[in-house]
């Protein structure tokens, strides 16, 4: 391995320091500077880091051990390697001030070339070695440093985090067990876990009672909804129309439960927050009596007024000028789109309180379809509006409430009339698949967004966000109500400019075309 350093060679006989500089050069050593006077090698070594010091023994202005002992003092050669040249006569005190000042080696004049070039070598790698050794102790010492400080910082850190997570896992549990709504969790096979006092007190029991105990099995789901499965819904599932029965009071309590799945690296479990709504159905209760009693008082008056306006029309209070005509039709009009209002209210309040009560009969829908059509002939007539009938067959006879299902026909032919605008094509279709009935209108009018299709059906929903309607916006709600509560399904297929097509389907309500007797 190639040996390199700086050499800095003294002595006071110049052809020492250009014979041996030469040697060395030979040698590869070629970074020597030699200096004949001590003290010029000194003011040098000051400033300029070296690997190795050659330096003869006797010497006219220093002696070679107190030039390398001044040498030794410089903080720029605190680890650099000396080597003395000394005569055979000078042997005995060269040895003795070495062991003083700590020189690497002495080498007897006259030295063997071989044997010099082999101690300077292993001098100027001595240094190398020490230097290096000093640099990884000093690198050593320096992560050492940083590792204690690490660990320190550490220990606080972890100290912080177990206080965070302490103070974490207490408000926790106080949210757990302060919490007014019921908090249950339970794993894939839905058995209960864990539990908090709230929802005890819902089912009026205790915990060791309700423990490992279905949760499913405790609630009761009073619309027969299906169910999707909670370890599988990519988002929280909220349920409403479910209740559960107080074992202490021995009543059934309304409740709605926010299902929310929680994985963890260990285990995946379902957390369920049961919250009773004893209270809001209360109120919808008494709000829904008081509108249903408001408009039921309110049909009197607008019947009566109806009559008489019709007395007057008609002549029987005497003859009236046709400015006095046009008012009191106009009148008559606006009471009866009052009690149609009124109507469709006490409707909605019917089939919301349950008290709705279906008479089915067997009847041909396609004639049905058409007299509704009849019926609303002359608001086609004022719009240009052209109908058409496709039928899969002739006599496609239904199961049904014909008056429920002719206002839902009426009220999706009258919204394709109004919504479709002037020369308007109304499509009515009619289908049967297996034991199902379909019936769909279709328009050619403005269409609707994907945003006014979510709420279309939904109470005092009106137009869409580009065109509002003077309607109720129960139109729709109800039709939706009379068409579930023949175990069927109404929705609408439209886009933007490209018209709309509302269908609904009533299950099982399908009949064969003759009857055998």
């Amino acid at each position: 391995m190639e040996v390199c350093g700086k050499i800095v060679l003294v002595d006071d006989e110049i052809m020492v320091t250009k014979t041996l500089s030469t040697l060395l050069k030979l040698e590869g050593l070629k970074d020597t500077i030699a200096f004949n006077d001590p003290l010029e090698a000194l003011e040098f070594l000051k400033d300029n880091t070296c690997e190795l010091i050659i330096s003869d023994f006797i010497m006219p202005k220093m002696e070679g051990i107190e030039f390398l002992a001044c040498a030794k003092k410089l903080p720029s050669q605190e680890d650099t390697t000396q080597i003395l040249l000394t005569g055979y006569a000078d042997k005995e005190n060269a040895i003795k001030a070495i062991n003083e000042v700590g020189i690497f080696k002495y080498i007897e004049k006259p030295w063997n070339n071989d044997d010099l070039i082999l101690n300077i070598k292993n001098a100027i790698e001595r240094t190398n070695l020490k230097r290096a050794l000093k640099e990884k102790i000093i690198q050593l010492k320096k992560a050492n440093d940083e590792l204690e400080e690490y660990s320190k910082n550490l220990e606080t850190l972890v100290q912080k985090r177990s206080k965070e997570l302490y103070e974490s896992r207490e408000k926790l549990n106080a949210i757990f067990t302060n919490c007014a709504d019921g908090i249950v969790t339970f794993k894939k096979d839905c058995l209960i876990n864990t539990l908090n006092q709230a929802a005890c007190e819902l089912f009026g029991t205790n915990e060791k009672d309700l423990l490992n105990k279905n949760f499913f099995e405790l609630i009761i789901n009073e619309k027969n909804q299906k169910l999707e499965n909670p370890f599988r819904a990519q988002k929280p599932i909220f349920l409403r129309d479910f209740s559960l029965i107080n074992y202490t009071s021995n009543t059934k309590t309304p409740i709605e439960i926010s299902l929310a799945k929680i994985e963890n690296d260990k285990d995946t479990f379902v957390v369920a927050v049961i919250r009773n709504v004893s209270y809001q159905k209360e109120n919808e209760r008494l709000r829904d009596d008081f509108i249903a009693t408001l408009t039921h008082d309110l049909r009197t008056p607008l019947l009566a007024a109806i009559s008489g306006l019709d007395f007057i029309l008609n002549g029987t209070l005497g003859e009236i000028s046709e400015k006095q005509r046009e008012l009191i039709f106009a009148m008559k009009k606006s009471n009866e789109d009052m009690l149609g209002l009124t109507n469709a209210l006490l409707e909605v309040y019917r089939y919301e309180a349950g008290k709705i009560f279906l008479c089915k009969t067997r009847f041909c829908i396609n004639n049905l379809i058409k007299e509704c059509a009849k019926e609303l002939e002359m608001l086609f007539k004022q719009n240009n509006t052209e109908i058409a009938f496709d039928f899969d067959s002739e006599e496609l006879y239904i199961n049904a409430d014909k008056n429920e299902i002719r206002r839902v026909i009426l009220n999706l032919l009258g919204n394709a009339v109004k919504h479709g605008g002037e020369n308007t094509k109304v499509i009515i279709k009619s289908t049967k698949t297996g034991k199902d009935a379909q019936i769909s209108v279709k328009d050619n009018g403005i269409g609707l967004s994907e945003d006014d299709r979510k709420k279309l059906f939904k109470r005092f929903s009106q137009g869409t966000s580009k065109k509002r309607s003077c309607s109720t916006g129960l139109g729709l709600y109800l039709s939706r109500r009379i068409v579930e509560a023949h175990n069927g399904t109404i929705w609408v297929d439209s886009e933007i400019n490209k018209g709309s097509n509302f269908i609904f389907n009533l299950k099982n309500a399908a009949l064969e075309d003759k009857v055998l007797l």
